[in-house]
């Protein structure tokens, strides 16, 4: 039996050093490229994977190795450039159903790189697929970095040893290590890949024109005047140099490496330049030019066609149609971007996929005095993605928070994983635009989100993201993240020399959640001295956790100078944050700044607003964020009595057809039953509602809220993505709006929460585990005093189209 060629095996993939590779099922018109291969291999090499000296394959061994039908026999190869660099294959066993023998071979040069756990991943993956349950691979004891391979992929695993071979036999279901494994893997060869992009040796800059105003000419200016710290080389077709540096014909012809090449020619010509550096070795492109996706069909064809080209000569893109990217470790000092203003050094990176936005935004970032370390513009974001900033910056020391602008999400489900990490560590505030519609602009590698806007909200709160309205709030938050440790709590002094201004500040803190206590009105003649009385005793109170100070200048006659120095000197040691609203400055005025080494602020500055309203918003959001933080992130307790594998064949069963399936109720009870939940009648309480739905952007999503028509009407529901830890699910019952029904709202008697709780957890890891269940909707739960019950079910499964991709090998978008 020979099965179609299976071409969603194919898959880009990312190498431990950055790099990228392309794996594919093996095809018969390989043989020229394994006999290539093959030649290129070491006589130990060689030895390690036959047991004996073969120096080239017969014919007939070619004929075999190159003849699968991707049941029984499967092979998948990983290409770089073109040339075939890895191997990995499996041979069903007759005589051990579920089983089949594994082996795989990396050419010399590329071993060390993570080919071989990534292959392992693909062909396992494509195994369980062909409803295999084992490998067994055979290795010479000395071979010790194949044994550590294998072993090291997290699968269960059994060694024998028998004839001088050993003998490992690998479980192929997934185990919480294996998945462990496969995100660290992931995690080490993103950042790596993006490090190679911010800290490049050299830069080529093709397409730097002689014009003034031209883009090639905007970026080259832009990387001289940023003083790079590496050569920078102009690449044009007849000038002999550009804006006073030497210029080169084509890179090909560059003497020294090049690591990073910014492409800045017409669309149409961008697929010979990327040919052109794949032949020089370049490392990444970023690619500024414009007519890309963004321009309709055949740019999307076009953009779509640059970026399998570059992976397939291991090569990252940034963009296309992107403002570029910059770093400002005084190490590297690249501002390879065509923004006319760059701010200074700092603590904050940041991730925009507006090309035409990022001008402005760096500009407004330089007006308040924000530093950044990284900068990227990621414009159509064919390849490089947010997911993949994250991933770097939640190892750079210089970066201390993050920036995301974000237009679109490629991989939402990942962006979650990944920002949840992160933000245990480190903050992120993020704009999502596109609240009203969820779209994506055209051009963009990625599709619409079908969940409400606030269900996305949600969604990024659970992640620990601070999702803000718009750029001067993202500003608003950053400056105080950058630069003032986190509060303790939500208790907040008031500190003014107008009782205006106090009580606008209290306002607002009554409004965005805070407790503040009446405002500490010093008066429109206070100094320098009343101020650091008042800041002294708030900040030694232990029931103050951050402090807003508010200084305005009096209506008539001028003001004591000393203020700022005086807030600066408590805030410089201060275990709470400060924020002011000083002389209507905003951003990071100099009056209240740190100076760093290179006179950008640092920390201990103290952040001002136009407003009181606006810095007591910046400070909620934040008293938020480390409420998060605090929080313990919760476990995923085990279900008792849940029954997976009858789950898994009555789904199979029911689906045997195709589908989609509409269920029975007597159905949906017995899958409901697996996980410990059961139908029941007759009872009262509060009705509510449990819907778990498995979202094509998001995977598995569960929401809650009251069975009635009122919270229908205003969407009154919780969102949060599957699996529940404990904590999660007790925040959902008590995160709707019409949560105080289900506490005794007005004496009435509360209802059981903590069996409201276990439903939920059981139902989530239902839909966890099964992706084939398209809706399940319990309603009414009744919710009583003495438990729950569920009253009625409704269920659709369908097939998914493949795996989840948190689920699947690690392969790139």
């Amino acid at each position: 039996m020979t099965e179609a060629y299976p071409d969603h095996w194919e898959a880009d993939v990312l190498l431990t050093d950055g790099g990228t590779a392309h794996l594919r099922p093996i095809r018969s018109a390989d043989a020229d490229l394994l006999r290539e291969f093959y030649a290129r291999l070491s006589p130990e090499s060689i030895y390690y994977r036959f047991f004996s000296a073969r120096p080239r394959l017969s014919e007939r061994e070619i004929a075999h190795l190159t003849t699968v039908d991707h049941v029984n026999r499967v092979a998948l190869i990983a290409t770089i450039g073109g040339r075939m660099v890895a191997v990995v294959r499996y041979e069903r066993l007759k005589d051990r159903p579920g089983t089949a023998e594994v082996a795989f071979l990396v050419e010399d040069e590329h071993q060390g790189r993570g080919l071989g756990p990534v292959l392992l991943e693909h062909i396992a993956a494509a195994a369980r697929e062909r409803g295999l349950t084992r490998f067994v691979a055979s290795v010479l004891p000395d071979n010790r970095r194949m044994t550590r391979v294998f072993r090291e992929v997290g699968y269960r695993a059994e060694q024998t040893f028998e004839d001088g071979v050993i003998e490992l036999v690998l479980d192929l279901e997934p185990t919480e290590t294996s998945v462990e494994v496969m995100i660290a893997r992931e995690h080490r060869a993103e950042s790596r890949s993006i490090q190679r992009l911010l800290t490049p040796r050299s830069v080529a800059v093709i397409g730097a024109s002689r014009s003034e105003h031209s883009v090639g000419r905007t970026v080259l200016r832009n990387l001289l005047a940023g003083d790079f710290t590496g050569p920078v080389y102009p690449v044009h077709p007849t000038a002999t140099a550009v804006g006073g540096v030497r210029a080169y014909r084509s890179v090909l012809e560059i003497p020294d490496d090049v690591d990073l090449a910014i492409v800045a020619v017409r669309a149409p010509v961008v697929q010979d330049v990327v040919e052109q550096c794949a032949g020089k070795g370049v490392h990444g492109l970023v690619v500024v030019s414009s007519g890309f996706g963004e321009t309709g069909p055949d740019g999307r064809e076009r953009q779509e066609e640059l970026v399998r080209l570059a992976r397939a000569y291991g090569m990252r893109v940034v963009g296309p149609n992107c403002l570029g990217i910059a770093n400002n470790d005084p190490d590297v000092r690249l501002n390879a971007t065509l923004a006319p203003t760059m701010p200074g050094r700092g603590p904050v990176g940041f991730f925009s996929q507006s090309g035409a936005l990022g001008i402005a935004i760096l500009q407004r970032t330089a007006e308040r005095g924000l530093g950044l370390s990284t900068f990227v513009s990621a414009g159509n974001r064919a390849d490089v993605s947010g997911n993949d900033l994250m991933q770097y910056w939640e190892e750079d020391p210089d970066t201390k928070a993050v920036l995301l602008y974000l237009e679109s999400l490629g991989n939402p489900r990942k962006f979650a994983r990944l920002a949840r990490r992160l933000s245990r560590r480190k903050p992120i505030v993020a704009v999502k635009s596109g609240r009203s519609t969820q779209g994506v602009p055209l051009g963009h590698a990625a599709s619409a989100l079908s969940l409400p806007d606030h269900a996305v909200s949600a969604l990024f709160a659970q992640a620990g993201v601070i999702r803000v309205e718009d750029l001067s709030e993202l500003f608003d938050v950053a400056q105080l993240l950058a630069y003032q440790p986190l509060p303790a709590g939500d208790r907040i002094e008031i500190i003014d020399n107008s009782d205006s201004l106090g009580l606008l500040a209290q306002d607002a803190a009554a409004a965005f959640g805070l407790r503040a206590r009446p405002p500490v009105d010093l008066g429109p003649a206070a100094g320098a001295a009343e101020y650091e009385d008042a800041l002294a005793a708030a900040l030694a109170d232990p029931a103050v956790d951050a402090v807003v100070a508010l200084f305005t200048p009096p209506t008539i006659g001028g003001y004591d100078v000393s203020v700022p120095a005086k807030i600066l000197r408590l805030a410089a040691g201060a275990d709470k944050p400060i924020v002011a609203t000083y002389l209507g400055s905003e951003g990071m005025p100099a009056d209240l700044r740190v100076p760093g080494p290179d006179g950008s602020a640092a920390a201990g500055s103290v952040p001002s607003y136009a407003a009181p309203e606006d810095a007591v918003r910046a400070l909620a959001y934040v008293v938020r964020y480390a409420q998060w933080r605090r929080r313990p992130p919760g476990r995923l307790p085990e279900i008792v009595g849940a029954d997976r594998r009858r789950a898994r064949a009555l789904v199979e069963e029911w689906l045997a057809g195709g589908g989609p399936v509409t269920a029975t109720r007597a159905q949906a009870a017995e899958l409901l039953a697996c996980y410990g939940i059961a139908l029941g009648d007759a009872a009262g309480g509060v009705p509510t509602q449990i819907t778990v739905r498995e979202d094509s952007s998001f995977g598995a999503v569960v929401s809650f809220g009251l069975a009635d028509e009122t919270a229908a009407l205003l969407d009154d529901r919780a969102y949060r993505l599957a699996p529940l830890t404990d904590v999660e699910a007790a925040d959902m019952v008590r995160a709707i709006r019409a949560a105080p029904l289900l506490f005794g709202h007005r004496g009435a008697e509360p209802v059981d929460v903590a069996a409201l709780e276990t439903l939920l957890l059981r139902a989530s890891r239902l839909a966890d585990d099964l992706p084939e269940v398209a809706r399940l909707e319990l309603s009414p739960v009744l919710a009583g005093a003495s438990g729950t019950v569920v009253r009625d079910v409704a269920l659709t499964l369908r097939r998914p189209t493949g795996p989840r991709q948190e689920l699947g090998p690690r392969r790139l978008r």
